[in-house]
């Protein structure tokens, strides 16, 4: 056994016990502020120690894993600076780069043990969580990830007295597109403890502070929840604040969630900011949904592949719940590699002509671009819309046909030739709510894959038909299906030949 196996065997050890202790305070109310400081301490260093295992773990498998993707669909996305890691760089500066990277972890895992004692005797006095099955363990998914101390931070404030005070506590969550502010609120709000400290809890749209529905309100102790998604002026949120406080009784709360830093000034206490996961926790996130009950130690190049397509994915926690699903019905290699290499190709085409991540794009509500994913040589261009929330009990008109996002990157639905819509995702419990995305069919099929009469197609597009051709069995191979793309392969090697 090298020193680095001793190492990286003493880091499985630290991890095991500091993930114990993790875990323990995950099912704790936790009312001291310091102990939640120390406890943020400890779950990141946690997933550092993760992610650095996982990457020396991983580091001797062929090359050939990256090789399989393809050079064309990787040449303008490698100069994205926060996806540089997966290429190739120097041996010996990557080699020196993880051993530093293994002791540093070893090093701050053992001085976190070594301050631990206290916590964990503290830890030892909170009244435990109350968790119904219900909601731990009917799906792998249904969990909320990484949020612990924010979460008790906030039941911390809501469960404060301030009978004294004449006006009720205005709490801002505020945080970037789509990292859960709303699903922090909401398990915030199913909270034991929540539910029995206010007599009702009202959830208010922005559009209705003008007009509030007094029968909504007693004069007992309510919590009101309200989204922002633009700004409101001074005067509106001043009359909707003095109704909520004429109708609501002593100690009652107001949590104001919204996207925009401004409104952090309507607080009457410290907003809580919700950032995104860092890398370290989303890629533990990302193997933890894409394996589910597996084993990954079982399946070492697939938890490879699965480390490299978290960085592409760079923390869209929407597209992780598709492609997590999606990945964990199938564990094929090809498979996987097709589906990273789809997503890779879309990434440089985004690059290439806007010079941002389409998670970037998609949180200034521009439209992203996601040719590739279908399973035709010839690629349909689509624009992809930002989504739009909606609940399933909610009656739509003039809805356009719907297609689910995790077929179109598998291949297993035809694209439409107008427009269409796309269900990135959709909640499997009450009340079933779905990110839908209205999507353009922009470019004529006959006019891109035709060429000038007598001229001869390019060997980079007899290149780039054959990948496509070879990803698309792939995905057939993986499902058993593989006969009905024979004839395209053939034609394929016909052309080429």
């Amino acid at each position: 056994m090298t020193g680095t196996d001793e190492k990286l065997e003493r880091l499985q050890q630290l991890l095991l016990r500091v993930h114990t202790v993790v875990e323990e305070a995950d099912a704790r109310y936790i009312t001291n502020s310091k102990m939640l400081v120390q406890l943020k301490m400890l779950v990141d260093n946690m997933y550092e120690g993760y992610h650095i295992l996982d990457t020396l773990k991983y580091r001797s498998l062929p090359e050939s894993v990256e090789d399989v993707e393809g050079s064309e669909a990787s040449t303008s996305w490698i100069n994205f600076p926060s996806l540089k890691r997966l290429r190739k760089g120097s041996d010996t500066a990557r080699s020196i780069g993880l051993t530093n990277g293994l002791d540093s972890a070893v090093g701050t895992l053992e001085a976190a043990i070594a301050n631990m004692s206290e916590f964990v005797i503290l830890l030892g006095g909170c009244e435990r969580v109350s968790r119904r099955p219900y909601d731990t363990y009917l799906y792998t998914d249904n969990f909320m990830f990484g949020r612990h101390v924010e979460k008790q931070h906030i039941i911390n404030i809501l469960l404060q007295n301030h009978a004294h005070l004449a006006a009720p506590t205005v709490l801002p969550v505020i945080g970037g597109y789509k990292v859960g502010k709303k699903t922090l609120i909401s398990h915030v709000c199913n909270d034991e403890q929540v539910r029995s400290y206010f007599s009702s809890i009202l959830y208010i749209k922005e559009d209705n502070i003008g007009s509030i529905d007094e029968a909504k309100f007693s004069s007992q102790r309510i919590l009101v929840v309200i989204e922002f998604v633009s700004d409101v002026s001074d005067e509106d949120w001043e009359k909707f604040y003095s109704s909520v406080t004429q109708m609501s009784g002593p100690s009652s709360k107001v949590i104001v969630i919204s996207r925009l830093h401004n409104l952090a000034r309507v607080g009457t206490t410290e907003p809580v900011y919700v950032n995104s996961l860092s890398q370290q926790e989303f890629s533990y996130l990302f193997k933890m949904l894409t394996f589910g009950s597996t084993n990954a130690e079982e399946y070492p190049q697939l938890a490879s592949i699965a480390n490299k397509l978290a960085i592409v994915l760079q923390g869209s926690l929407v597209t992780t719940n598709v492609v997590a699903d999606l990945l964990r019905r199938n564990l094929d290699v090809q498979f996987w590699l097709c589906t990273m290499q789809r997503f890779k190709g879309m990434l440089a085409n985004n690059i290439e002509k806007f010079g941002e991540h389409p998670k970037d794009m998609l949180e200034k509500e521009h439209p992203v671009h996601i040719i590739g994913f279908t399973s035709s040589s010839c690629p349909v261009p689509l624009r992809l819309m930002p989504p739009q929330v909606e609940k399933h009990e909610l009656p739509r008109q003039n809805q356009l046909p719907n297609v689910m996002f995790g077929d179109i990157v598998a291949g297993f639905k035809a694209v439409p030739d107008e427009e269409f819509e796309i269900v990135s995702w959709e909640s499997r419990l009450p009340p079933y709510t779905k990110y839908i995305h209205s999507v353009e069919v922009n470019v004529d099929k006959k006019t891109l894959c035709s060429t000038p009469s007598g001229k001869r197609r390019s060997s980079k597009w007899y290149k780039q038909t054959w990948q496509t051709v070879h990803c698309s069995r792939a995905y057939w191979l993986a499902i058993g299906s593989w006969t009905v793309q024979c004839s395209v392969q053939q034609l394929a090697l016909t052309n080429i030949a």
